[in-house]
């Protein structure tokens, strides 16, 4: 599978041979059961959900981006979406993994889940060796999710999603309690950095008066980097205090001057590099900005 396609929970039953009859957004497996033949190394994928992950006899390796960390008996970690995973283990005696998607997490664990969890996208994920007694409630916590993910009950989403908000509730006390998303978004975050390169891509095609065919939204993004809008947006907004349509926004607006100053190309001519299919879009947008018309900031700076 190409490492940069988004991989969802149900690619992975297909991966490993097990059936399923629709779309899956919470599933928890016994990762020896799934990997019984060790050592074992995965496939690089670019997961689309959460992974949690408890082990209690094992050891190994998991790689994030560009990123390795080890882990052995009694460690716990989670991987969240959008970034270049895998991982290799070298002794796996009893390990569990829980995936869930983003829209599972919020319909029925929290709806507004990043905000009463930021750490959730937290990027650098070192493991978490455990104490005998911690490890024991984590544990024990697992095999509840476990037990009640094989049952079928009408109310088994909420079942699901009032475990994990108690998993989650015992990860941010133990853990995370004091992370600060951003701190990160200043320093090592990947997400922001490549949405930032991303962005300033496209733009510098449109100065260079490249016609990139496109319309310039969270979506259009968000498709660059093979993630889900929301997430994406949810990411940028907690690690740089702004939302991806106002990066747009911002940066839109400033080429648009840019191009109106330094060029000779049309207001019809920049409304087309900047992915407007009417001048008169463009014209309302600037107009919205600026209170004035992009035909009079052009005047306003000697310019016919």
């Amino acid at each position: 599978m190409d490492p940069v396609a988004p991989h969802t929970i149900s690619d992975l039953y297909q991966t490993i041979g097990l059936p399923y009859d629709q779309e899956i957004d919470f599933s928890m497996l016994s990762v020896p059961d799934i990997h019984p033949e060790i050592p074992f190394k995965s496939p690089v994928l670019r997961a689309d959900y959460f992974s949690f992950i408890i082990t209690k006899k094992g050891s190994g390796a998991y790689y994030l981006d560009d990123h390795r960390f080890l882990f052995g008996d009694r460690s716990f970690y989670f991987t969240n979406p959008g970034h270049v995973k895998s991982y290799e283990l070298d002794e796996s005696e009893e390990a569990f993994i829980i995936m869930t998607t983003e829209s599972f997490l919020q319909e029925n664990v929290h709806p507004e889940i990043y905000g009463e969890f930021p750490f959730l996208l937290a990027e650098i994920v070192p493991p978490h060796e455990q104490s005998l007694e911690d490890f024991e409630e984590y544990q024990h916590h697992f095999e509840q999710i476990l037990y009640e993910s094989k049952k079928e009950s009408q109310y088994k989403g909420k079942i699901l999603g009032n475990l994990m908000l108690i998993l989650l509730l015992k990860i941010k006390e133990k853990f995370w309690a004091n992370y600060d998303p951003i701190a990160e978004g200043r320093g090592n975050s990947r997400i922001v950095k490549s949405f930032r390169e991303t962005l300033e891509s496209v733009f510098t095609s449109v100065l260079n008066g490249e016609s990139n065919n496109f319309k310039l939204q969270a979506q259009y993004i968000a498709d660059q980097l093979n993630l889900h809008p929301n997430y994406l947006n949810s990411v940028i907004k907690s690690k740089t205090g702004r939302t991806v349509n106002d990066w747009i926004l911002k940066r839109t607006l400033s080429v648009a001057k840019t191009l109106l100053v330094d060029t000779t190309y049309s207001s019809k001519e920049i409304a087309y590099l900047l992915g407007y299919s009417e001048p008169t879009h463009f014209s309302r947008f600037f107009k919205k900005q600026t209170n004035i018309s992009p035909s009079t900031f052009r005047k306003s700076h000697g310019l016919a």
